[in-house]
């Protein structure tokens, strides 16, 4: 906002489960001009917006809220960062795409690689091939562990968070990572992929896009993004 010369704020508030409630009413009033909403309150955010997006209706979650018309909006930028990220033009446009992860950005991204060949794989097989079947885009299911010839991964696990490495027969026969998981240092996925000289793009890159797309949303502006990762970095 202040690149842009905009009066703003933009706050962090700590919401306890159920009390999502008196923040929509402060966007109601217009004591707020919109919300961000991370999890585990996204799913609760899509039940109490009075309208959702096509990409809030299709995934089951809301991390983007504004008033539009008196109505409260739901939105999830999720979906779009995921379709970006997915359509970024430092990975193979052709290549299948490999999802890991049965939770809920593991379904923004299977909706935001509509129109591939799109796979997921998890821990839980059962939950992987429900999502699936949930989101009905035609994505297969694999067992988590084995690779997809040529694919783009997207980790959408906390794999990562804690030091962990993807198994080797995913990365290895892999053309790109999105790496979901971000911290104060590059996860070893990240760093592998690098040195390997593959194609990826981090999990704060991702979060900037998420960011970009609530700010675009919200004001109606680009987001400028070479400004919001050097923020992100804070570099």
């Amino acid at each position: 906002m202040a690149h842009l010369g905009i009066d703003g704020s933009y706050v962090a508030r700590r919401v306890a489960a159920g009390q999502l409630g008196p923040v929509i009413e402060e966007l109601r009033d217009g004591s707020l001009d919109g919300v961000n909403v991370t999890m585990p309150l996204k799913t609760q955010a899509a039940a109490l917006a009075d309208t959702l997006t096509h990409e809030a209706e299709a995934s089951g979650s809301v991390n983007t809220m504004r008033l539009r018309s008196g109505a409260v909006e739901g939105h999830s930028t999720d979906v779009v960062a995921s379709s970006r990220a997915i359509s970024d033009e430092r990975f193979d446009p052709t290549a299948p795409v490999l999802i890991l992860g049965a939770g809920g950005a593991a379904a923004a991204a299977i909706i935001g690689a509509t129109g591939r060949e799109v796979y997921v794989a998890a821990r839980d097989i059962q939950g992987a091939a429900a999502l699936a079947a949930r989101i009905g885009n035609g994505a297969g299911v694999v067992p988590l562990g084995v690779g997809v010839s040529g694919a783009l991964v997207v980790n959408a696990t906390p794999l990562g968070m804690g030091g962990e490495r993807l198994p080797e027969a995913i990365t290895a026969t892999s053309s790109g990572i999105v790496d979901l998981p971000y911290g104060p240092h590059e996860t070893l996925t990240v760093a592998e992929a690098r040195e390997a000289g593959l194609p990826f793009m981090d999990g704060v890159e991702f979060l900037v896009l998420q960011a970009a797309a609530s700010f675009e949303w919200w004001t109606g502006l680009p987001g400028p993004l070479e400004v919001m990762v050097r923020a992100a970095r804070n570099t």
